[in-house]
């Protein structure tokens, strides 16, 4: 695997003092979103993985693990500061379907960090340390694909550099999707779950069962388009276009989760 195990090595009295710290760095869903997808995965998790899940993190619960990829950036080491950023998305030209030997740069992205993590979590004689990053990452990474603009077009790094005015406030339109839709509407992740998790019918959550990234992918690039807009100030009318999307997208990505630590666990 392409971690170092010895950076890895947090003691919990370090990871629970750094995760008080903000990350200035744009992040999918933000705190919120993330909550929201590791709360619904819980309503869908076997028995069995909800066992071995409670093993690596007796105290803590997916909601609480899952924004802790974005919240260790804040720690100085090269790990996090240079080595793990690109695992939170991917870089799909136009016109292109993911492919990782064409799209996946060297040092590694969204895809390929989740299939290694995913053998960490598999593999009986991974350590406890390595075992506990690699489910938070995962929980973390399938969030952060089903963001639209974390499957980015590789111009415009996901759309950091499209500066727009939102809620006269100014901002950038990956921060729109990440936060500024989520946390404009005022609720709790709690609220979230609740409000979403209701509205998922069985029949849903069957058909978003599918534990393909390429999938998530592809759906994340139809949608990437359509965020972009025609202007610069947004307000009502837009999060009101994709108000829907951003629900729909926070639902599935819960079930997904669920899904694929089922499958794996």
């Amino acid at each position: 695997m392409f971690l170092n195990s010895r950076v890895l090595k947090l003691s919990q009295f370090a990871i629970a003092a750094l995760c008080l710290l903000q990350t200035s760095k744009a992040v999918a869903w933000g705190q919120t979103g993330h909550r929201v997808t590791a709360s619904i995965a819980e309503k869908y998790l076997s028995d069995d993985a909800k066992a071995k899940i409670d093993a690596l993190y007796p105290t803590q619960s997916l909601a609480e693990i899952s924004t802790l990829a974005d919240e260790m950036r804040s720690d100085p080491s090269e790990f996090w500061q240079k080595t793990s950023p690109p695992w939170h998305y991917v870089s799909v030209d136009e016109g292109s379907e993911y492919h990782s030997s064409k799209h996946a740069p060297s040092h590694g992205d969204a895809y390929t960090a989740l299939v290694s993590f995913s053998a960490t979590l598999k593999n009986p004689k991974a350590t406890l340390q390595d075992r506990q990053l690699a489910l938070h990452f995962i929980v973390h990474i399938i969030g952060d694909l089903h963001q639209p603009l974390h499957a980015g077009n590789g111009t415009d790094r996901g759309g950091n550099d499209v500066k727009v005015e939102f809620f006269w406030q100014e901002s950038n339109l990956h921060r729109v999707w990440d936060s500024g839709i989520i946390d404009n509407k005022k609720l709790s992740y709690t609220e979230w779950t609740d409000w979403l998790s209701r509205k998922i019918t069985p029949e849903m959550a069957k058909q978003w069962q599918t534990t393909d990234p390429k999938v998530w992918i592809k759906e994340s690039i139809q949608l990437r388009e359509q965020a972009y807009p025609s202007e610069e100030k947004l307000n009502w009318q837009y999060q009101h276009q994709h108000l829907p999307e951003i629900k729909q997208r926070l639902q599935m990505a819960g079930v997904r989760i669920a899904a694929y630590l089922n499958s794996i666990l």
